[in-house]
């Protein structure tokens, strides 16, 4: 059983940054894509950013490339989500998910273990 612990989350004024962290359960971490997705309010699920097992290649939603930037530490079982010059728009639950084996995807439906979300406002 693989089980996901999002941290990080808080209030912050529009324009700051905040750093969520994913600690991961279970051994086979190093293996899977990561993902990060969000839930503003009354909405869908939406993809943020993606990484695969190695952190080689990154993916982002448009609406926060070169804003928000993901990475992973293998050795910690943990993934990151930096995320600087946050907007009002940017609050939301946001959530880290386990993708495929290797890569990285965009698509909701790749990711099999979520986490619980934490929860990011952004004050203006």
């Amino acid at each position: 059983q693989v089980q996901l612990v999002e941290s990080g989350g808080g209030l912050v004024q529009a324009g700051g940054s905040l750093r969520l962290s994913c600690a991961a359960s279970g051994r086979t971490f190093s293996t899977y894509g990561m993902g990060w997705f969000r839930r503003l309010p009354g909405k869908e699920r939406d993809f943020v950013a993606g990484i695969t097992w190695n952190g080689g290649t990154t993916y982002y939603a448009d609406s926060v490339k070169g804003r928000f930037a993901i990475s992973r530490d293998n050795r910690k079982n943990t993934v990151y989500l930096q995320m600087n010059s946050l907007k009002p728009a940017d609050t939301a639950v946001y959530y880290c998910a386990r993708g495929p084996l290797y890569s990285g995807s965009r698509y909701k439906y790749e990711y099999d273990y979520w986490g619980q979300g934490t929860q990011v406002t952004v004050a203006s």
